[in-house]
């Protein structure tokens, strides 16, 4: 059983990454094997549009980590995106990453890759705005046949630095409940599949558009 988590902030070993060792730390524990991916620094190109996914059964752009992602996800059994607080929203890279994931992935196969998964969004800020930011991350969670998990309180924690993470006491152990929720709940999915509990019998055959 593994967690499949993403770094959304440019700086790979800041206070996100701190967070995200925090649950890592925690997963173990449970005996739950756990990724970090990182977005990195270098440019992530923005969801076109173009449509090309559908045919490709990928994204058409491929220098950047978003297809690689997509692999992995269908290995993994749950999901935690971690983005530090730009203006009261995520940052942009980890927004055009997942945009494109979810997108090549709902065109490829409906979201095969992540559907009936548990996810959970973990957002970190030297003081304000992270609950409009948590409230962007979920949205691909709520799009995507997932179950959205949460802790004690929402999944935020403060800091500047990394060596500031420690001091948000709350904060940590807010992470630390989160994933042992997300472990707990891992192991549950897991227990009603060898049970033989089918999966919901989800319908898609109807879409309405507003304007015709």
């Amino acid at each position: 059983m593994k967690v499949l988590m993403l770094n959304g902030s440019c700086n790979v070993d800041g206070s996100t990454r701190c967070g995200l060792d925090v649950m890592a730390r925690t997963f173990a524990e449970c005996g739950i094997e756990s990724e970090i991916v990182n977005v990195g620094n270098k440019p992530v190109q923005d969801c076109i549009g173009c449509g090309k996914c559908a045919e490709k059964k990928q994204c058409i752009f491929s220098n950047d980590g978003v297809n690689e992602f997509v692999q992995k996800a269908y290995d993994a059994d749950g999901f935690v995106f971690a983005s530090p607080v730009y203006y009261a929203h995520p940052s942009g890279r980890i927004q055009s990453f997942l945009d494109r994931v979810f997108f090549s992935s709902m065109s490829a196969d409906r979201y095969a890759a992540f559907k009936h998964k548990p996810g959970a969004a973990v957002v970190v800020a030297r003081r304000a705005g992270t609950s409009a930011s948590f409230d962007v991350l979920n949205k691909y969670f709520g799009i995507a046949k997932m179950l959205v998990v949460g802790s004690t309180y929402w999944n935020e924690f403060h800091a500047l630095t990394k060596d500031d993470v420690p001091q948000d006491e709350e904060g940590v152990q807010t992470l630390e409940n989160l994933a042992w929720h997300m472990a707990w709940l891992i192991k549950c999915l897991k227990a009603g599949r060898d049970a033989g509990i089918p999966l919901p019998d989800i319908r898609e055959e109807v879409m309405t558009n507003f304007v015709r």
